[in-house]
């Protein structure tokens, strides 16, 4: 099955949108607002007498997908827990086939070994999503991006991990830990996600926090709501004039030499040039060609 997200690097699907699994009629949502992916969820927003009402609506959609789908994510609950190895049994079982798998309180790189090796033993070209929200997920973060299964991206889960520290849920206080995932994933080339931004109604604070989580370093914000994808999108989309200084710098990079805008170009500016153009989602291969 070829879908629309095999055509993207993950590094250049800007905002996720989470809906509940219990909301059925919603999934088809995410593209019409434009978040670059659904993802169906089965834990936190699903409550426990709902589980297998949300499971059973999330695989009926996922299986019945067609072959150039919108890019669709499901967040399982927690493979550790009994819910989440019936959620996770019940993916193998079945024919759905999402893009990416989200696995809550990833703490080791054995889990996502482990569910990775499942995924392909079924014959699923599923990739795996490490939810980082526990403080000891923190601590095992060289293991989980230096093991040779690797995620295809980290995510920060806010929520959770401002309840395991003590910390409040807002910019400051977990500045910290969103600059050692950062860094951690760099070190492995993998992506990585922001968490939501959990006041709906401050259209003005979302757009501050998505400015500040890309300039940290985060290829992507994630939502709860289907009205904060149109910010997110314009605030992680590079511009035109940004592409077409992206694309000069890759030129006179090419020739050994030079400048763009009184700027040096090294091969650090060039590196910085090739992640706008990912964000933008121009394949390496047609930048050469232009």
């Amino acid at each position: 099955m070829i879908s629309a997200k095999q055509t993207k690097s993950v590094h250049s699907l800007k905002s996720w949108l989470f809906t509940p699994g219990t909301k059925a009629d919603r999934f088809g949502k995410a593209a019409d607002v434009h978040a670059d992916v659904l993802i169906i969820d089965l834990e936190d927003a699903v409550a426990p007498s709902a589980k297998e009402e949300a499971r059973g609506s999330a695989l009926h959609y996922l299986e019945g997908l067609s072959s150039n789908h919108h890019p669709c994510a499901l967040r399982i609950n927690a493979p550790v827990t009994r819910v989440g190895l019936d959620d996770l049994q019940a993916l193998l079982r079945s024919s759905a086939q999402p893009d990416y798998l989200i696995l809550p309180k990833t703490e080791s790189a054995g889990v996502i070994g482990l569910v990775s090796t499942l995924l392909r033993e079924a014959g699923k070209s599923t990739e795996v999503i490490a939810l980082i929200e526990t403080a000891k997920a923190v601590a095992a973060l060289e293991e989980i991006t230096g093991a040779d299964i690797k995620p295809a991206a980290l995510l920060f889960g806010a929520a959770d991990m401002s309840a395991d520290l003590g910390a409040e849920t807002a910019w400051e206080p977990l500045l910290m830990i969103r600059s050692r995932i950062v860094q951690t994933a760099a070190t492995a080339g993998i992506a990585v996600l922001d968490s939501p931004y959990f006041d709906i109604a401050n259209g003005e604070g979302l757009r501050r926090e998505t400015v500040a989580s890309a300039n940290l370093g985060f290829h992507a914000k994630c939502a709860i709501h289907p009205a904060q994808i149109a910010v997110i999108n314009e605030v992680l989309t590079p511009t035109a004039e940004e592409v077409a200084k992206a694309r000069q710098i890759l030129v006179i990079n090419r020739q050994g030499v030079g400048s763009v805008g009184h700027q040096m170009v090294d091969e650090a500016v060039a590196r910085t040039a090739r992640l706008v153009l990912e964000r933008a989602g121009i394949p390496a291969e047609e930048l050469v060609a232009s």
